[in-house]
């Protein structure tokens, strides 16, 4: 059985955007799939861009509306909806492609493997700078060859290896067996930050195997994206910040962390709090309020936060 259930949350204002997306899944050389398209209350809905497929493709495509709950909660209601005779489940963006071969190359190598998690690599435009492919891993971390055709790796260390960065990794890749689709879910409550990392990190963490791909698996678009969208001057950056921090709180709590990877998570909660504190700087600066009630809601939680506050405050008055 290798039916493979593709889910899409689709969240646009641009016409033409989920078209080009669903082309590039009729375009796969694997041919077994079916289509979940979660409408999470998109301004523009999909139906626009689907009348442009025949009514053999729209046979294959589910469209689930819904109340927005944000990506997270978009996909889960796609995982909530895949078919009991599906093997596997796919996710792509709304505003991303695929290559031809990407599902292929997943089936294959997670049949071969026996793996229940498996990324490829993505490529993208001058924006996504912060992102690299998985042949750059080896110049990271201990990588060990699989197979040559299709190029697949594997990380003894894979879980230490994304605290220290996870930007190889994006859900336009991602493929997950079985095991993993019928089990793990999205904290769909962080929508605007890092859900998709705290959903990674449960899903290399409870997988059999993980497998990662060199060759590229996806191509990145340019639709809305909120996360990267958002400037320190917006009301909601605080949020965002604080969502980053929950996420990787609860992926301290969630599993047993040796040393140097509790290290890693600390190093990037400090990063969100730094990046909230500057945020909260610049608002004083443009004569606006902070935003007492968040940052009370941070610190209660963490109170971490009033002494990266103190020592913002003398690092200011210093220079």
């Amino acid at each position: 059985m290798t039916k493979c259930s593709v889910i899409i949350p689709y969240y646009q204002r641009e016409p033409g955007i989920l078209t080009r997306a669903l082309r590039s899944v009729f375009a796969q050389t694997h041919p077994d799939f079916e289509i979940i398209v979660v409408d999470d209350s998109s301004p523009l809905s999909p139906e626009n861009d689907l009348q442009n497929f025949s009514a053999e493709e729209w046979s294959r495509i589910t469209v689930i509306k819904q109340a927005n709950a944000g990506p997270g909660g978009a996909r889960n209601t796609g995982l909530d909806h895949v078919q009991a005779d599906s093997a596997y489940a796919a996710f792509l963006d709304s505003d991303d492609e695929w290559t031809p071969d990407h599902l292929r190359n997943a089936v294959t190598a997670m049949s071969l493997f026996d793996a229940d998690c498996y990324w490829a690599s993505i490529r993208g435009g001058e924006a996504f700078y912060y992102h690299f492919g998985v042949a750059d891993l080896a110049d990271l971390t201990q990588t060990v060859r699989l197979s040559e055709e299709p190029p697949i790796v594997e990380i003894p260390d894979l879980a230490g290896t994304m605290l220290r960065n996870w930007s190889f990794m994006h859900l336009s890749c991602m493929v997950i067996g079985e095991r993993l689709f019928r089990g793990v879910r999205f904290e769909a409550a962080l929508r605007l930050a890092a859900e998709d990392v705290l959903f990674f990190y449960d899903c290399v963490r409870n997988a059999h195997r993980t497998v990662l791909s060199e060759a590229i698996g996806a191509e990145r678009g340019e639709g809305i994206n909120i996360f990267h969208g958002m400037g320190a001057d917006s009301p909601l950056f605080l949020k965002q910040q604080f969502n980053t921090w929950v996420a990787l709180d609860h992926l301290e709590s969630r599993f047993p962390h040796p040393a140097e990877d509790r290290a890693s998570i600390e190093a990037y909660k400090q990063t969100a709090r730094n990046q909230a504190l500057w945020g909260q700087a610049r608002l004083v600066k443009s004569r606006r309020a902070p935003q007492f009630r968040q940052l009370a809601q941070w610190a209660w939680r963490d109170p971490k936060i009033l002494r990266s506050a103190v020592q913002l405050a003398v690092r200011k008055i210093a220079g």
